[in-house]
């Protein structure tokens, strides 16, 4: 039987957002990132706060050369 919160959501150091579950541990170069929920209210707000999609190492050497 499924729970309000099955799921996590993680990040890695790309600052890349995906869902995982919440009764196994977090792969290696993840790290939870906060919000639990079911898989949909998960999904719901990665797409709230995932607003920039470009990977952080992109972003930042983007930025430096400017």
């Amino acid at each position: 039987m499924s729970t309000q919160d099955d799921y996590v959501v993680v990040l890695n150091h790309e600052e890349q957002y995906s869902v995982w579950f919440a009764d196994r541990d977090v792969p290696e170069g993840w790290r939870k990132e906060g919000f639990a929920g079911s898989r949909d209210d998960c999904l719901d707000h990665i797409d709230r706060v995932w607003t920039d999609m470009r990977p952080l190492s992109l972003r930042q050497r983007m930025a430096e050369e400017r």
